[in-house]
């Protein structure tokens, strides 16, 4: 009974709302706290509020797009280089919030009430992803790890991180209930709201192999596989179109690229152009070299995380628990990550679309695991809130 209980569409709204709104009161807790904790050397200066804080750093960028929209000349550096600009964020985000800021006054308030909504939808939709998986109520405890998770003050800020992980969340879902028709529109919203759509392009291919080889227990019919590769193509056409756009609106084709290449200069200090996977080989000696440590020690650590994450995919009971869907997604988020990424304090946030994992963390039903794991979550917010927003001091403090 009380499984049915759960279960029900209305109950299980009306649970993960409250899980999400207690968890987003927390929140708001962290951001007063931080806001008092600002000084002079912080970014949002001795007089800031939560407002502001919630407003911070990549929100700006996304203001300025609802504002300004994208240049059509691309800035430059003093030393003539493509100098950090909105190209590098999607339209989808700010332009939704600027429809909605005519209805509440403002941009501020609807950009943060868009992440707010995409964050409890997301929510709601996790616990509908993972309850076939893992049970209604360690999916329940999932959607608090989610709520209340490092990352968790992003639902509370402008960025497009709600929003795409709503859109991931659905697509994901989709997949697994083989509702095709539905990721044509969702493929497109997430390639404009967030980089990331290449990644489910690979995941996309990985899901039509594992589905070809294993046709015999389970059948891909014809119109499955028309489907599958179908939206492959588009996922992929969609993830390099933002580069297109970019290069066709500037008179530059390599405008999308100089411009994600403006911010890794910023750490590196040198020209460098991109080298698919060369980002996280050459940060794990700059990191490594920055903290005092051989350079190699950071190398050797890259290959261990590299080897650790494949074998929990591969063979960690409780990763598979999640399902070939939420796993193939891991595995090829990874790899883009991998590919395309310069790890530095951003990392973090970079990491958010791997949240479907959060049922691996749930599925163990020990109390002391399941508190345990959510006073870590709730430590690890209040640790990103403390560094990235009430410090927000110097060049490992960006979020």
């Amino acid at each position: 009974m009380a499984h049915r209980r759960l279960t029900s569409p209305a109950v299980s709204a009306g649970l993960v709302a409250l899980i999400y709104l207690l968890a987003r009161s927390l929140t708001t807790l962290f951001f007063w706290f931080a806001a008092e904790l600002s000084g002079p050397n912080s970014r949002f200066g001795a007089d800031a509020t939560v407002g502001s804080l919630a407003m911070g750093w990549d929100g700006q960028w996304y203001w300025l797009i609802a504002a300004s929209g994208y240049p059509t000349e691309l800035p430059l550096s003093e030393s003539g280089q493509v100098a950090e600009n909105a190209w590098a964020f999607m339209p989808v985000y700010p332009t939704l919030s600027q429809a909605l800021g005519a209805l509440l006054g403002g941009y501020p308030a609807a950009a943060i009430t868009v992440s707010l909504v995409a964050g409890y939808l997301a929510a709601l939709t996790l616990f509908h992803l993972l309850r076939p998986r893992v049970g209604a109520g360690a999916a329940l405890w999932a959607v608090a790890f989610f709520a209340n998770g490092p990352l968790a003050a992003l639902f509370q800020m402008g960025y497009a991180e709600s929003l795409f992980l709503l859109w991931l969340l659905l697509a994901l879902w989709a997949l697994t209930r083989r509702s095709f028709g539905w990721l044509y529109v969702l493929v497109p919203l997430m390639g404009y709201t967030r980089p990331g759509v290449l990644a489910f392009a690979l995941l996309l291919g990985l899901y039509g192999i594992a589905r070809w080889f294993g046709r015999s227990r389970d059948p891909l019919p014809r119109r499955q596989i028309i489907h599958i590769v179908a939206l492959g193509a588009l996922a992929t056409v969609v993830g390099f179109s933002w580069q297109v756009i970019a290069g066709v609106v500037t008179g530059d084709p390599s405008a999308y690229l100089e411009t994600e290449l403006a911010w890794r200069r910023s750490w590196v200090g040198e020209e460098e152009g991109f080298v698919p996977f060369g980002g996280f080989v050459t940060a794990a000696g700059m990191w490594f070299g920055l903290w005092g440590l051989p350079e190699v020690l950071g190398y050797l650590c890259l290959g261990a995380l590299v080897v650790g994450a494949a074998a929990a995919l591969l063979w960690s009971r409780r990763v598979r628990l999640q399902g070939m869907e939420i796993r193939l997604w891991a595995a090829s988020y990874l790899v883009y990550l991998l590919a395309v990424f310069f790890p530095q304090s951003s990392v973090f946030r970079l990491l958010l679309p791997l949240t479907p994992m959060v049922g691996a963390f749930a599925a163990p039903r020990s109390r002391w695991w399941r508190f345990g794991v959510l006073a870590a979550c709730l430590l690890g917010q209040w640790w990103w809130i403390h560094e990235m927003l009430a410090l927000g001091d110097t060049y490992f403090r960006i979020p």
